[in-house]
């Protein structure tokens, strides 16, 4: 849990702002969290108040809701990241219940099921966390993914989306597999990338995989390397 630092909530919170341009009455919020990246953490609290009233005004609203806990889980690794764990923890499960909350709000909204998805790949690629606490983390976002991937192909839009959107969702959901014992699902989903994504970044780290090279094995060799637009 301690090694959940700055790397993490830089990755989770780039998303997060990407992501809140798609809803307008959050996408303030939504930047201001990325107050945190530069240590502005007024300005990062400012977004995360700005949340809050928002779940005053429609606590049922899930997009709020997943970015919320988007929030609440950078608190848990900055307290992590100061050696408060008993703080962190509480926060992480908060953020998880949250998360959890808005996904069953609504099971097939893309935005929420990515939010989720993001986050809990990209913690569960932390060098220090312990295998046992990255399983469920890791079977959690390969569900989301792979209904991102499913509503995606039924309304025939996965081909609009960017390469690097299409390579992250691919990516994640091979990885994850991999990562949960499963190496002839993850093969499936590394050979469609090598297939759909030929000369990019995601082709090449797809072909190491199959290739049974050694960086391929390390836990964060396919950790996203911008920022996810869904």
């Amino acid at each position: 849990m301690k090694r959940i630092t700055v790397s993490l909530v830089i990755t989770l919170l780039l998303a997060t702002a990407v992501l809140a341009q798609q809803f307008p009455d959050i996408r303030t919020a939504g930047m201001d969290l990325l107050g945190a990246l530069n240590g502005d953490m007024a300005k990062f609290e400012r977004g995360m108040s700005a949340l809050d009233a928002l779940l005053v005004k429609n606590p049922n609203d899930p997009n709020v809701k997943v970015l919320h806990g988007n929030g609440v889980f950078a608190r848990s690794g900055q307290a992590a990241q100061k050696g408060d764990m008993q703080n962190a923890m509480k926060l992480w499960q908060a953020s998880m219940e949250e998360m959890a909350q808005a996904v069953e709000m609504a099971p097939d909204n893309i935005f929420v099921r990515a939010r989720r998805a993001v986050v809990l790949i990209s913690a569960s690629r932390s060098g220090g966390m312990p295998p046992a606490m990255a399983k469920p983390l890791i079977q959690t976002a390969v569900q989301d993914f792979e209904k991102v991937l499913e509503i995606r192909e039924k309304e025939q839009t996965l081909s609009q989306r960017s390469m690097h959107q299409r390579g992250e969702l691919l990516t994640g959901i091979a990885d994850g597999w991999n990562r949960l014992g499963n190496p002839d699902k993850a093969r499936t989903y590394f050979e469609r990338i090598t297939r759909d994504l030929k000369g990019t970044i995601y082709e090449q780290r797809a072909n190491a995989w199959l290739e049974n090279k050694a960086e391929a094995k390390a836990v964060d060799y396919f950790a996203c390397s911008g920022c996810h637009v869904e």
